[in-house]
Formats: structure tokens, C-alpha cells, sequence
């Protein structure tokens, strides 16, 4: 089991995101949030490894997993006794937008 750290950006990312589907559908927003959870859960479990970035996201070590019933990636860097999620990205938005996150 690996321990997984979310920053600040990619948790205010997931708030935005979830408050936005509950917005458009009661209820839609905790089902993102459940998403959100269970990509965490895979990540934490490492049973799935995750994908490379597109190459528009830049040189970079992250990788992500791709949720399945919504548009979003969760972005994040593999350290040796942590993996860090640095976003929760939208498929719309600029591919790399996040490179600009420090993880320790």
C-alpha cells in the first residue's frame, strides 16, 4: 500500500469541479467526489499502474490515471515512499498547466 498526498491545488480543483456537477445535477457532485475517491483508492493500492502524460504536458515524471465516468485525470508524481497528486485535470484544459507545482 502506497501513502498518497494530494496538494492543496488539485484538492481546491476537485472542490470546484464537484461543486460544479452538483450545480448542473443534485447529486452529480457526490458521485464525482466518489470518483475522486476511488481513483485515490487504486492509486493508494497500486493495483493499476499509471499512464504516461500526453506529450503536450511537457518533460515531466508525472503520469496519470484516467477517471472512468468523468473527463478528468488525476495527475501525479510516483516518489520512492510517496505518490503526490499534483492535479485533478479537467480533458479540456491546456495539457501541463500544473507543471508549476513544487513536490518535495
Amino acid at each position: 500500500m502506497r501513502t498518497v498526498r494530494i496538494l492543496e491545488e488539485a484538492s481546491q480543483e476537485a472542490i470546484e469541479a464537484a461543486a460544479w456537477y452538483e450545480q448542473e445535477q443534485a447529486g452529480l457532485g457526490a458521485e464525482f467526489f466518489a470518483a475522486v475517491d476511488a481513483a485515490m483508492d487504486i492509486i493508494e493500492e497500486n493495483v493499476t499502474p499509471l499512464s504516461p502524460l500526453p506529450e503536450e504536458a511537457g518533460d515531466t515524471d508525472a503520469k496519470r490515471l484516467i477517471m472512468e465516468r468523468f473527463p478528468y485525470d488525476v495527475v501525479a508524481v510516483e516518489l520512492r515512499e510517496e505518490t503526490v497528486v499534483i492535479a485533478i485535470a479537467h480533458h479540456s484544459r491546456k495539457p501541463g498547466y500544473w507543471l508549476g507545482r513544487g513536490t518535495p
